[in-house]
């Protein structure tokens, strides 16, 4: 990975709105659970909400029968990774999640592409909403466009220096 400009912890709405923005078309994100075994368990899934929770929340549809709500039960300190290659940008969430049992907040959330994975709708017995409460998350964003980050890159390698691509990497804090 190519150095990035790192700044201190933060909290302030605006990089927040960032946040959001940065993950808000990200089709998958990989929720890394740790089972009780104690090792990690990575899993794609689709973000529900269209906006970051006025409790810097992140929702989930998973399937009650998974091994994620198991692991969940057992450690809820969680990691949702983001990644959009194209537009080299890369988000990782850390939280805790929680189940949540709110009718009126599925309704909400539920959608076609939920309705893929569980077809017998939001009032599937399979279906549970997950809450993952964010207590912060980093961001890297590269600053440099495509053809460039190659230059830069080919000539570190020809000169055996390290690549200058020009980035930064933000923390946001939520809690």
């Amino acid at each position: 990975m190519h150095p990035i400009q790192e700044h201190a912890p933060i909290d302030h709405a605006e990089d927040r709105e960032t946040l959001w923005d940065l993950i808000k078309d990200i089709k998958f994100a990989m929720f890394t659970t740790r089972h009780a075994n104690g090792h990690l368990h990575s899993r794609p899934m689709t973000t529900q909400n269209r906006k970051i929770d006025e409790d810097a929340s992140l929702w989930f549809f998973m399937p009650r029968s998974s091994g994620s709500l198991a692991d969940v039960g057992v450690q809820p300190t969680v990691n949702v990774s983001y990644a959009d290659p194209d537009g080299d940008h890369y988000v990782s969430v850390s939280g805790d999640a929680f189940i949540v049992e709110d009718l009126a907040r599925k309704q909400r959330l539920w959608n076609k592409k939920a309705a893929a994975w569980f077809p017998k709708g939001v009032n599937d017995p399979d279906l549970a909403l997950v809450q993952v409460r964010i207590t912060h998350a980093d961001y890297w964003e590269s600053k440099d466009n495509r053809l460039t980050q190659l230059f830069k890159t080919a000539a570190a390698a020809v000169t055996g220096r390290r690549a200058a691509v020009t980035g930064e990497h933000v923390r946001v804090t939520m809690r």
